[in-house]
């Protein structure tokens, strides 16, 4: 088995408007009947993932708030990876009238056109503080932390390599989740800039591209695809199956 595991964002991937689709799930079972992990990698904070998708126990561990934690969904446990930004951050985002602000574990989140104010203020405040774009959704974090940073403590909690990791996502924050997979998927649905960078592109878009993807790990095992560092083409040629 070359791919041990599949990891997935979840909106716009697996999600269609917030919501996972029943064929959806009875895919990822049929990877998770394969005998391979389940790794969900997403923006979203714990508690209201965990009321809008009550199936999430079927993943074996959760990289959430864009990298900043992880989350086991069966023993409901947290491990940041990161820590929280400081109390003033958020109290002067309100003064400079920023509003709705989500804060998480770790991730300050709100949404465009506010980049300019939350720039302003970790500007003001002297900060080392990225800004993650998702989008229209506009997230603040850590120097450093992401997707890919997540995943690879998960990897590193789960004893996989990230060659053996499989992925799949759609938007602006999964350009270094993308990268730091073995295989990375765009679904048809996916921003154009990531469909460049993909490995393949799903015929389908959304859950039922996932199931596609998923369709092959398990019959192939992805070996009718070049691996993308076996490849030279420009970023813009689509990923060349093995014949």
């Amino acid at each position: 088995m070359k791919f041990r595991a599949l990891a997935l964002d979840y909106d716009g991937t697996i999600a269609w408007h917030g919501e996972v689709d029943q064929p959806t799930i009875a895919a990822l079972k049929r990877l998770k009947s394969s005998g391979r992990k389940l790794l969900l990698v997403t923006g979203r904070e714990i508690p209201e993932l965990m009321t809008t998708f009550p199936e999430a126990g079927i993943f074996d561990l959760i990289v959430g708030e864009n990298g900043a934690l992880l989350y086991d969904p069966r023993a409901k446990t947290y491990e940041l990876l990161a820590p929280r930004s400081p109390d003033r951050f958020v109290q002067m985002l309100r003064d400079r009238g920023v509003k709705p602000i989500s804060e998480g574990k770790v991730v300050v989140a709100t949404w465009e056109p506010h980049q300019h104010a939350v720039l302003h203020v970790i500007r003001d405040l002297g900060l080392e503080l990225d800004i993650i774009f998702n989008k229209g959704a506009v997230m603040v974090l850590p120097s450093g932390v992401n997707k890919a940073s997540g995943l690879r403590a998960a990897a590193k909690r789960l004893h996989l390599h990230l060659r053996e990791v499989a992925g799949a996502g759609d938007a602006e924050n999964d350009h270094s989740f993308c990268q730091a997979c073995g295989f990375f998927a765009a679904v048809q649905n996916a921003i154009p800039s990531l469909k460049e960078r993909a490995d393949w592109v799903t015929p389908s878009d959304h859950g039922a591209g996932v199931a596609e993807l998923i369709e092959r790990i398990v019959t192939t095992d992805l070996k009718d695809f070049i691996p993308r560092s076996a490849r030279q083409p420009s970023p813009a040629d689509p990923p060349t199956p093995v014949t």
